[in-house]
């Protein structure tokens, strides 16, 4: 499975480039904190698939990591998905490793 470290999907973002963003936590994780993104919490992913693209990056994360993999594993597995990324250490290393004023619990 590809992964990306937090301080790499940050300098996808300041340079524009064109992925898409996939958040699978909670609708209640998500009001805590967010870094964007589409918000499609990981028991909704096989019926909400067709909003994931399949033409650009899809970075994917949750709170730790844990379930972004399942969730990446699973779609590629079992729809074909080959352009989907981890985010290493999910919302949580993005809060320690580029935005500490973040917080999320």
């Amino acid at each position: 499975m590809k992964e990306i470290t937090a301080p790499e999907l940050k300098r996808m973002q300041d340079a524009g480039e064109d992925f898409q963003l996939i958040d699978v936590r909670e609708p209640y994780e998500a009001e805590r904190c967010s870094i964007g993104g589409l918000l499609i919490p990981m028991g909704e992913i096989v019926e909400r698939q067709e909003e994931i693209r399949r033409d650009v990056p899809v970075v994917v994360h949750c709170r730790s990591g844990a379930r972004s993999a399942a969730v990446i594993n699973a779609l590629s597995s079992r729809y074909g998905y080959t352009n989907l990324i981890n985010l290493k250490g999910g919302i949580l290393g993005y809060g320690r490793d580029v935005d500490d004023a973040m917080t999320c619990d």
